[in-house]
């Protein structure tokens, strides 16, 4: 059985720090660079393995020294890697150019687009969790997971969410720039059909909406952003472990707050990634009460 089994995206991300964006062929040099594996539910898989869970992936990557090292990182930090298929031709890539909060990103899919459900391995999760995936993949994911019995995440970012589904979702999650555009105002969060939504506020923290219908925001936490790459990923992964040990949504959501906070005052979606004993020593750092057993 695994606690959480994720379902993405597996990229190579290459992140320069500017001053500036340069103009039309302009060459512009960067003052600082970072080059490393990612993901969004990639990432969010790291985390949790990270924190203790067992964790599995489904995903693809290609036949190249890119993919050998997304597998080589799973199974080092002990994510089952038996359904990552290893395909001919490239990994996924993302470039990012970033000045301040304002990030310019250009992706290339690569294997990524390879990827393939198998249920009979995600009869074993206890949870899924979906980012980064096209509609059709998403829509038999949580059809599967509702029919079974089976939470599920899914971080549907910029996507169209499927309205057959919606219902369905466990624990529905986004910015607050993805729900505005999807929804409208914040004031319609108890509009939404799924189960629970979270939104993570540009101001810092979020709002929740539970499946009772109560709605609460969590406090922010004061940080002096570096890079907001994987921070939503980070928060996905406190919603995640917090569910699963029994919190409640609030705490979970202080958890994800931590994990995100943690990220953006680092360079790079996994550079912030540490085991539970830290993150417990960073909590009690910053005065926050969480039910840690």
């Amino acid at each position: 059985m695994f606690d959480v089994v994720g379902i993405g995206n597996l990229n190579y991300d290459i992140i320069m720090l500017v001053d500036r964006f340069p103009e039309f062929h302009e060459k512009l040099p960067a003052k600082n660079a970072f080059f490393g594996l990612g993901g969004a539910a990639a990432n969010t898989i790291s985390w949790l393995a990270r924190m203790g869970l067992k964790t599995g992936f489904i995903g693809a990557v290609g036949s190249d020294e890119i993919g050998e090292a997304h597998i080589s990182y799973f199974k080092r930090i002990g994510v089952d890697t038996s359904r990552i298929k290893v395909v001919e031709g490239y990994s996924g890539v993302a470039v990012a150019m970033i000045k301040g909060e304002d990030k310019r990103i250009v992706k290339f899919s690569g294997a990524n687009t390879s990827r393939e459900l198998d249920f009979e391995y995600l009869a074993k999760a206890r949870h899924i969790h979906l980012s980064s995936n096209p509609q059709k993949l998403i829509i038999n994911a949580v059809n599967f997971a509702y029919e079974n019995g089976i939470s599920v995440s899914l971080d549907i970012g910029e996507a169209k969410l499927p309205e057959s589904i919606e219902e369905k979702i466990t624990y529905l999650l986004m910015n607050e720039d993805e729900f505005k555009r999807k929804f409208g105002s914040l004031e319609h969060i108890s509009d939404v059909k799924a189960k629970n939504i979270i939104v993570t506020l540009n101001g810092g923290g979020a709002l929740i909406r539970n499946e009772k219908g109560d709605v609460c925001r969590t406090p922010r936490l004061h940080a002096e952003v570096v890079d907001t790459t994987g921070a939503g990923d980070s928060f996905d992964a406190g919603i995640i472990y917090g569910i699963l040990k029994g919190w409640s949504l609030e705490k979970a959501a202080l958890l994800g707050t931590l994990l995100a906070y943690l990220t953006v005052q680092k360079v790079g979606a996994r550079s912030a990634i540490v085991p539970l004993e830290e993150i417990k020593m960073a909590a009690k750092k910053l005065g926050l009460e969480l039910p840690f057993e």
